[in-house]
């Protein structure tokens, strides 16, 4: 029975390593609970066109002629190009997507902020499925235009890049650099409404996906000023199956979050958020005088703090308006988020590279000046200096230059400067004038270089050998034969009893199988050289093969579905909650681009006669029940760990790419996920049992 097992994998083995992986899905009974039948698993895997042959079965008949001339020139007119590849635009169709079309009308909004006319954001999330954006600007300009022959408000949302964000006065900063936001909405929205209050007049158009339904008409008076936008977008249903949106759900805290972001980087002005589609309505309301210095307050609010107040730091140069405020923590990682034109970038640029170069020179001048860094002792390093640091780098600028409509990355060279001189003079003043957060600060960062030091001597015995210097690696590491890391996998087992099943179960050309003992460091509270000595974390880091920290580097890994494998009860959630606080502090990329995995083993047997069934929660055991009957009685297992399973269970439940389900751990707001994690895994109490008591009767299923 063995040796029949290990031999239908070896056969099946370069199929099951071609095969996608599930996505984080649930799917239904009738996908999960499956007999426990190894031959139709193989059969599965045989019959899939995907299993063969990576892009399907080969066609066995000659290459059809495609015609290829001057009739097959396509030209998109209007809006057209922004339906057929939404993605270009709005970076996806998914909920990502979906909430990009809010945050282009409120940054609309927050352009007529920034140039002084808005004071007001009203964000309505409407029960039949739409969303309004109100804001007190001046309102789109509603007159003839010169050129068109139609009204501005219409040529805004009907052509891609009009606007008045292309050289004229109408906007000295803006965020929608590129004049495509309100179109795009427009384009993908299966209905749209604007509301204009200008010159004493409420003036009103419609649209159906980007096409005008009527003129601009006045249908009313008013005293206000400033624009209603409300649009539904275009999704995909049975009914409308050539829709957009793969779900139409606006999610209220994904935009509680962009909303806040947006209230902190421009002070003074107020943003409120309403979802009617609960009872009773949910509204916040988002204000802050202080601008980024409650920004960073905010960051810092479940950690202890070097000095009460943030660093504040802002200047007007060549028309750039510059904002950076800092302050020192308790914790041992850098959360520095930069911002140009109130627009995220991600991957940094310019502008953080001048504050980094700034705050470098001016820590290490003041340590040498007072004596605190000594003759014989080397200058602090740009990590060393951010180390335990919260900041907010804000710059405004008239013409920004984005690396591409995503926005990640800021290319002005003139930026690097202005922003390294603007902070180096007023941190170096401030410092002065308050000699002792300067001294707290200087010995922080000398801690920071002392534990660096100490990593780098740990380094050098977690680093991977090459094959001509060493095989080593990790002694409980069962590695797989496959040397594509784009094939290859592996499971970070909970114990060496799942992990011996999971080492006889696994298919040894494409899965290699680390099993770890106890739970590994929080690294949450310890700096990266107490976390070196810790075994486990050790040998994570060996048998990934791509380092951490600042050496990371995604070339190097050796696996590229890395998948956390623990016991379905509070001590597996725990691990796994360790690992991923691990992977988010020192392996962040591996986290944004998908290579972290959670499997999902099934919670119970089902056995009635001959057949068996695996079900993952009790609703899914409730409806297995109802579907099989009741009467004879099933015999129903609970599995409390995964080491209760055979090697033949564990790999056709949890292993086995043709039947198994995991869930993909993904990074859709860093603010928001460094929030969490220090709130839950760093060293402040309090915060943490607010929390727990906010949250206990949210709890369904309770592990005791």
């Amino acid at each position: 029975m063995r040796f029949a097992f290990g031999q239908r994998i070896h056969q099946q083995r370069e199929k099951w390593a071609r095969m996608p992986l599930c996505k984080e899905v649930k799917p239904s009974v009738s996908e999960h609970a499956y007999p426990q039948d190894m031959d139709t698993a193989q059969n599965k895997a045989t019959t899939s066109p995907a299993a063969g042959h990576p892009h399907g079965s080969p066609s066995s008949t000659a290459v059809e002629e495609h015609v290829y001339d001057e009739t097959q020139i396509q030209v998109l007119e209007g809006l057209e190009a922004v339906r057929k590849r939404p993605g270009m635009y709005i970076g996806s169709t998914d909920f990502r997507g979906l909430h990009h079309l809010v945050y282009e009308i409120v940054d609309n909004a927050i352009d007529e902020a920034l140039a002084g006319y808005c004071t007001d954001i009203q964000v309505t999330l409407h029960k039949d499925g739409s969303c309004e954006v109100a804001d007190n600007g001046r309102g789109f300009p509603v007159g003839i235009h010169p050129k068109l022959g139609r009204p501005a408000v219409e040529v805004c949302l009907t052509i891609l890049h009009a606007g008045g964000k292309f050289g004229g006065e109408g906007y000295k900063v803006s965020g929608g650099l590129h004049g495509v936001g309100a179109s795009v909405v427009n384009a993908l929205s299966n209905q749209l409404m604007v509301t204009v209050h200008q010159d004493g007049n409420i003036y009103r158009q419609e649209y159906a996906r980007g096409k005008v339904l009527y003129d601009l008409k006045i249908i009313g008076t008013t005293q206000k000023t400033g624009t209603v936008i409300r649009f539904w977008p275009d999704v995909k249903s049975e009914a409308v199956p050539d829709g957009i949106f793969e779900t139409g759900d606006f999610q209220y805290n994904i935009l509680k979050t962009r909303m806040r972001e947006m209230a902190f980087l421009n002070k003074g002005i107020r943003i409120t958020l309403t979802d009617e589609r609960v009872e009773p309505k949910a509204e916040r309301t988002y204000h802050y005088e202080g601008g980024i210095v409650e920004f960073v307050k905010y960051l810092n609010k479940n950690k202890a703090v070097l000095f009460e107040e943030p660093i504040y730091v802002e200047g007007l140069v060549k028309d750039a308006s510059v904002e950076v405020a800092l302050q020192y923590n308790d914790s041992y990682q850098e959360n520095i988020f930069t911002f140009a034109n109130n627009i995220h970038t991600p991957e940094g640029g310019t502008h953080l590279t001048g504050f980094s170069t700034a705050l470098t020179r001016a820590i290490n001048d003041y340590g040498r000046k007072f004596k605190i860094l000594k003759d014989n002792e080397s200058n602090l390093k740009s990590e060393d200096v951010r180390e335990s640091l919260a900041a907010i780098i804000s710059v405004k600028l008239k013409e920004p230059q984005f690396e591409g409509q995503t926005k990640s990355k800021l290319g002005n060279s003139e930026v690097r400067g202005i922003v390294d001189s603007l902070v180096f003079e007023q941190l170096s003043q401030f410092m002065e004038e308050n000699p002792t957060i300067a001294r707290s600060i200087l010995e922080r960062c000398l801690g920071a270089a002392r534990a660096r030091e100490a990593a780098r001597k740990a380094r050098e015995l977690t680093r991977r050998k090459t094959v001509l210097e060493s095989g080593s690696l990790p002694g409980k590491l069962a590695d797989c034969s496959e040397r594509d890391p784009a094939k290859c996998e592996i499971f970070l087992v909970e114990g060496d009893s799942a992990g011996g099943s999971a080492k006889t179960g696994r298919d040894r050309f494409f899965q290699a199988i680390l099993p770890l003992r106890g739970k590994i460091l929080n690294v949450e509270k310890v700096r990266i050289d107490r976390a070196l000595s810790n075994n486990e974390i050790k040998a994570m880091i060996t048998a990934f093969g791509c380092g951490y920290g600042e050496e990371f580097s995604l070339a190097k890994l050796r696996y590229h579905r890395i998948i956390c494998m623990t016991d379905a009860d509070v001590d597996g959630s725990h691990i796994r909650i360790l690992m991923l606080t691990f992977f988010y502090r020192y392996m962040k990329p591996l986290i944004e681009k998908g290579y972290v995995y959670i499997a999902m083993p099934p919670l119970y047997k089902v056995t009635k006669g001959k057949k068996e069934y695996y079900v993952y929660n009790d609703q899914e055991l409730e409806k297995l029940l109802q579907e099989i009957g009741r009467d004879p009685k099933p015999e129903i297992q609970r599995y409390k760990g995964l080491g209760e399973m055979s090697s033949e269970q564990l790999w056709q439940t949890t292993m086995n790419p043709a039947t198994r389900t995991m869930m993909q751990v993904t990074l859709e707001d860093a603010i928001a996920a460094d929030e969490i994690m220090s709130l839950l895994m760093g060293d402040q109490v309090e915060p943490r049992r607010e929390f727990i008591e906010e949250n206990a009767k949210l709890v369904t299923d309770l592990d005791v």
